[in-house]
This record gives C-alpha cells, sequence and structure tokens, in this order.
C-alpha cells in the first residue's frame, strides 16, 4: 500500500481529499501539526507528498525545500493561488507537479497515480480493482477476465479507472479529457472517442460485450 502525505489546512478539503485517496487504497496520514511536518516526514516515510502553499507557520515552498534536503519523494503542490510565478517557484522548489484549486478529484487522483507509476516500480499485486468479473490490475496496468489479459495504454488506464470510480454514474466526455489532458492544450474531440474504443475493443476481446455504455449527448457509463 503506498503512503500518501496531505498537506492541507483547509479541513473540508483534507478530508474530501484523504477519503478519495483512501477509497483507492492509499494509507494517507492528514498532518495537522504544521510546526513538525519534517518530523511527521521521516516518521511517517510517505512515497508521495501532497502540499498546500499556504499554511500556517511555514509556507509549502519553505517546507518543500525541507523535504528536498533529505528525500527525492514525489510531491505535488495544491494550490488557489494561480500566478504563473507560483508554479514556476513550485517547480523550482523540487515540486513535480501543481493542481490548482478548486480541482477535480479524478484529476487529482489521476495525476497521484502516474506520478508513483514513474517513481516506483509496484509489487503490490493488491492493487486491483473488479467489476463484472473483469480484474482490472493498478500495479502493470492490466485487464484480466476468463483466464484472458490484456494490456492497457496509459490514457486508458486513466479512462478505466475514472470509470470504475464512477460505477452507476455517467461520466461526462469533459470529465474525461479533463482527467487526460488537464486542458492544457487543444485536444481534438474525437481523441477521446478513439481511446475509449480502444478500450472497448480490449474488453470486448476478453469476453465481457458492452462494458462501457454510451449515453448519448451525455457521456459514458458503467453499470
Amino acid at each position: 500500500m503506498f503512503r500518501i502525505m496531505l498537506v492541507e489546512d483547509d479541513d473540508k478539503i483534507r478530508k474530501i481529499v484523504a477519503a478519495t485517496l483512501q477509497k483507492w487504497q492509499y494509507e494517507v496520514l492528514e498532518v495537522t501539526a504544521f510546526d513538525r511536518l519534517l518530523e511527521e516526514f521521516k516518521t511517517f516515510g510517505p512515497h508521495l507528498v501532497l502540499l498546500d502553499i499556504n499554511l500556517p507557520v511555514f509556507d509549502g515552498f519553505y517546507w518543500c525545500q525541507q523535504i528536498r534536503s533529505i528525500s527525492k519523494v514525489p510531491i505535488i503542490f495544491l494550490s488557489s493561488r494561480n500566478q504563473n510565478m507560483d508554479v514556476i517557484m513550485a517547480i523550482n522548489m523540487g515540486g513535480d507537479d501543481f493542481v490548482q484549486k478548486p480541482f477535480d478529484l479524478d484529476v487529482l487522483v489521476a495525476k497521484v497515480s502516474a506520478l508513483l507509476r514513474r517513481n516506483y516500480t509496484y509489487q503490490d499485486e493488491n492493487l486491483q480493482l473488479s467489476h463484472r468479473e473483469l480484474v482490472f490490475n493498478l500495479s502493470n496496468s492490466t485487464i484480466q477476465h476468463g483466464g484472458k489479459q490484456a494490456e492497457l495504454s496509459r490514457n486508458e488506464l486513466i479512462i478505466l479507472q475514472t470509470m470504475l470510480r464512477s460505477i452507476g454514474k455517467i461520466v461526462s466526455r469533459e470529465q474525461l479529457m479533463q482527467v487526460l489532458w488537464n486542458d492544457e492544450q487543444f485536444v481534438d474531440d474525437n481523441t477521446l472517442t478513439v481511446n475509449v474504443n480502444r478500450l472497448r475493443r480490449k474488453i470486448s476481446m476478453l469476453g465481457l460485450e458492452d462494458f462501457i455504455a454510451t449515453r448519448k449527448g451525455m457521456g459514458y457509463i458503467v453499470e
């Protein structure tokens, strides 16, 4: 189980983010002793840190420097500050990513998952989700059903991960595009269709038809 250290002084945001990450089987430490952050870091030994910028005592930039003096652990900044200089400072201080508030929880989970994949070799075979006898293994980006297995691309993994977090609910195309590309560049709407159809074909080849259904004009749903 991956350990995530969550440093956020807004109680409501901290609890929502912690609950969401725990649903994905991450162990979360909610830091509230903002004057002893480095001690808590050393004791907990997180695989990733979610770090707000505006904090009591010292700000997130200070604590990022302190963490970087002893560790290369991935750090994602969370902040309502949206000036380019804030983003530049966050990256220059040693941050790996910057997520602006208010943020989509799916986007945050996708970024956390991506950073963990890039920084660690997954050995935990319990990082699995299952629905309708389809087993989704986040540790090696594969799906299994009926003794067959298929590998997923990065985009296919994120799409399926997002859909399985919203079983029985419609996920709009806009939500998926935000999770996949975060509006950082123009992406043809057709690109999403191609990715969803590829994922559908892989699931179908394992013997599961209509796993992801289309709701015309609204989006997609897994029931």
